[in-house]
């Protein structure tokens, strides 16, 4: 299915020209004032894993992949992968960590998410846009720090490193957006 390069999204799954497949890593559109706009899309071919950065004009038509996007539970993991769940079907799926990549941090247990399967196998996986996690250690604030100054390292109850306001301290549960790993807002649980 041929879709236009700005349309292409994180995640979606297209076919190069040489016929391997790869998982979009990252796209940005570019439009300078003068000349042609653009996108420059990064991308890991399926097959080996290497990394790919090609340049298209934002009109030129891309051959997006059909793959099957399934609703999974997140199960697991272990020393063969992650094991994922159908809700409907109960049918179980083993994800390598090579196609999580930098998003395996955000999975925890029960966690709703969109797996792509290509030919039976996970090809890409798309997490909801926001997590809630607990804060697990963290710098104290200092007196006379305002809220908007500076944010701070915390390292979450999974071990993944956010910045964070002055006034977050351990123990509270802040949202976190999977896409970059930012602190969004205190959570209101």
């Amino acid at each position: 299915m041929k879709v236009i390069a700005s349309s292409i999204r994180k995640g979606n799954i297209i076919e190069l020209e040489d016929g391997n497949l790869a998982v979009v890593l990252t796209a940005e559109s570019f439009f300078p004032g003068k000349g042609t706009p653009t996108t420059q899309i990064d991308m890991r071919r399926l097959s080996d894993a290497v990394k790919v950065s090609l340049r298209y004009k934002t009109t030129e038509q891309v051959e997006r992949a059909f793959v099957e996007d399934m609703d999974f539970s997140y199960l697991y993991a272990d020393g063969d992968g992650n094991h994922f769940m159908n809700a409907d079907t109960f049918e179980q799926i083993m994800v390598p960590d090579e196609v999580l990549g930098d998003q395996k941090v955000w999975l925890t247990e029960g966690m709703k998410v969109i797996l792509s399967v290509f030919n039976g196998l996970a090809v890409g996986i798309q997490l909801p846009q926001r997590v809630t996690l607990e804060v697990a250690e963290t710098e104290p604030a200092m007196k006379g720090q305002t809220a908007s100054s500076s944010y701070k390292p915390a390292i979450m109850s999974n071990g993944a490193r956010v910045m964070v306001p002055p006034h977050i301290s351990p123990g509270t549960r802040i949202v976190v957006l999977t896409e970059d790993g930012t602190y969004s807002e205190r959570a209101k649980d």
